[in-house]
């Protein structure tokens, strides 16, 4: 993110905002709070194009509050640059402030594409390795305490839980999880088992 956020006040016109976004040279602006309970707004290059100038209306008589969005979509700090990057999009968002409990930054589409590694080490490659780690971490567990121990079920439940992750990244079904595999090679063990056991989510997620 960019931590030096450039703000404007809800008051201030919107030729003034024009103005503020030329000479930092940014094409979002931050609205501030008016009060210590209020929200943060955000006024965009795209507001200004599409709200004043697209209707020949006077930026000088216009405030930023007649055309700012309030309360504005907002990231977490810590939030993955992926599930950064796919909010953005799906609002059509150019960019978003970085709040917890105090204003932190601003993140743009730029900005992803610029200072982040998801071209060079994109989250896929990256979950697809942590499944096959976990998932010879899981066997191993199984082969150590039994394959129908509790044990074994929590390790095959983490697995699982990236395989249903990495599904959804790729917008693909998963046919078939990896404790399901599993428990097709050893039948006997899981036969009797509820499967409350492991779809409650009540698991350890420590594996390493």
């Amino acid at each position: 993110m960019t931590r030096e956020v450039v703000t404007i006040r809800n008051s201030a016109t919107v030729a003034e905002a024009v103005k503020l976004m030329q000479q930092r040279g940014v094409q979002a602006l931050i609205v501030q709070q008016s009060h210590e309970l209020d929200a943060y707004g955000v006024v965009t290059v795209g507001d200004i194009v599409g709200k004043v100038i697209a209707f020949g209306r006077d930026p000088k008589r216009i405030r930023v509050y007649e055309i700012m969005t309030k309360p504005c979509i907002v990231l977490n700090p810590d939030l993955g640059v992926e599930y950064a990057a796919r909010l953005l999009t799906q609002a059509h968002l150019h960019s978003a402030p970085v709040i917890q409990s105090e204003l932190l930054g601003i993140l743009s589409i730029t900005d992803i594409l610029e200072r982040s590694s998801a071209i060079e080490k994109p989250q896929e490659l990256e979950l697809a390795e942590k499944i096959q780690h976990l998932s010879e971490t899981a066997r191993r567990i199984c082969q150590e305490n039994g394959p129908g121990s509790a044990a074994c079920a929590n390790a095959w439940s983490v697995v699982d839980a990236l395989q249903a992750e990495f599904a959804h990244q790729r917008f693909e079904p998963l046919e078939k999880t990896a404790f399901e595999t599993f428990c097709d090679e050893y039948p006997e063990a899981f036969k009797d088992r509820e499967d409350d056991a492991w779809f409650g989510g009540s698991v350890e997620t420590n594996l390493q």
